[in-house]
C-alpha cells in the first residue's frame, strides 16, 4: 500500500493534534504536525534530508494570528531559512509560497475558517492546490488530500465565481504593471531592479558606475513614469510585473561604464 505522508500546520495545538489524530487513524496516511511556518519548513528540510518527503502539507490560513496575503497582484515575500531558529510569524501565504519555491513535489491545501474568495485566489496564485474549509468532513478532506496528488484543483464551488474575478483583477494588475514598466529606459530598469534588492542611492551609484546625483534623477523619473510616489510603492509594482532583483553576487552582470559594456 502506497501511504500517503501529511504534514498539518496550525498554531492552535487542540485543532492540529485533532486533526492530526482523526488522519491518522486512515490506513494508508501517515501525519506530522507542526505549530509554526518556520518550524513546518525546517520539518519538510528534515523530511527531505532523510529521503521521506512529505506528499501533502495542509496549512492553516490564519497561521501566525495576522494578517495573510498580498495585496492584487503582489508577490509573496521569500521564506524565512529553515534553519534560522527563528519561530517568528510566518502567515500561510507566505508558507505556501515558500514551500511551493523550495519543495515544488509537495502539494499544499489551505484550511481556512471561512471562505474569502481574494485570499483563495492568493492561495492558489502563492501555488496552493485547493482551499477547504475547517468544519468539513473528514471524509470531504480526504477526496481533496487524494485528489490533489491527482494534479487536481479543489476549491467550494460557492467560491469559485469570487476566485475567478479576483483572479482576473489580479492579472490586470500585473498587464497594467507590465505596460508602465515597458516605458522605462533600460538604465531606469536597472535602476529598478536595484531598488528591488533593496539597494539605497549610494549602492546603486557605485554598483552601475554613475554619480549619486544621477542616480537619484533616474530614481525619480521611474517613480514619474510608473506613477508612484515611493520606493516601496515601486517596487511593489515592479513585483506585480514580474521584475526581480539585481544578482547581488555581482557575477555576469553587464553594465555600462563611460558608454561601454563592461563585465
Amino acid at each position: 500500500m502506497v501511504r500517503i505522508r501529511v504534514l498539518v500546520v496550525d498554531d492552535h495545538r487542540i485543532f492540529a493534534e485533532s486533526l492530526a489524530a482523526a488522519l491518522a487513524a486512515e490506513p494508508d496516511v501517515d501525519v506530522s504536525a507542526a505549530g509554526s511556518g518556520p518550524a513546518a519548513l525546517r520539518c519538510l528540510e528534515r523530511a527531505a534530508a532523510e529521503g521521506r518527503r512529505f506528499d501533502v502539507l495542509l496549512v492553516d490560513a490564519d497561521l501566525g494570528g495576522g494578517p495573510t496575503g498580498a495585496p492584487p497582484g503582489m508577490v509573496p515575500g521569500p521564506r524565512p531559512a529553515p534553519d534560522s531558529g527563528d519561530d517568528g510569524l510566518v502567515d500561510g501565504i507566505s508558507l505556501v509560497a515558500g514551500v511551493r519555491t523550495g519543495q515544488p513535489a509537495v502539494r499544499t491545501v489551505v484550511l481556512a475558517e471561512k471562505d474569502d474568495p481574494r485570499r483563495a485566489a492568493l492561495a492558489l496564485g502563492a501555488g496552493a492546490s485547493g482551499w477547504v474549509a475547517k468544519d468539513c468532513s473528514l471524509s470531504r478532506l480526504l477526496t481533496v488530500i487524494r485528489g490533489v496528488l491527482r494534479d487536481e484543483t479543489h476549491l467550494p464551488p460557492a467560491l469559485l465565481t469570487g476566485v475567478l474575478r479576483e483572479l482576473t483583477a489580479a492579472r490586470k494588475h500585473r498587464t497594467e504593471s507590465e505596460r508602465l514598466v515597458e516605458s522605462l529606459t533600460p538604465r531606469e530598469r536597472e535602476v529598478l531592479r536595484c531598488m528591488v534588492a533593496g539597494l539605497g542611492r549610494k549602492a546603486v551609484a557605485e554598483r552601475l558606475f554613475l554619480s549619486p546625483h544621477t542616480v537619484r534623477t533616474h530614481m525619480q523619473n521611474v517613480l514619474g513614469k510608473l506613477g508612484v510616489h515611493s520606493t516601496l510603492a515601486a517596487v511593489a509594482l515592479a513585483r506585480r510585473a514580474g521584475v526581480g532583483p539585481v544578482d547581488l553576487t555581482g557575477s555576469g552582470d553587464v553594465v555600462e561604464r563611460g558608454g561601454q559594456l563592461a563585465q
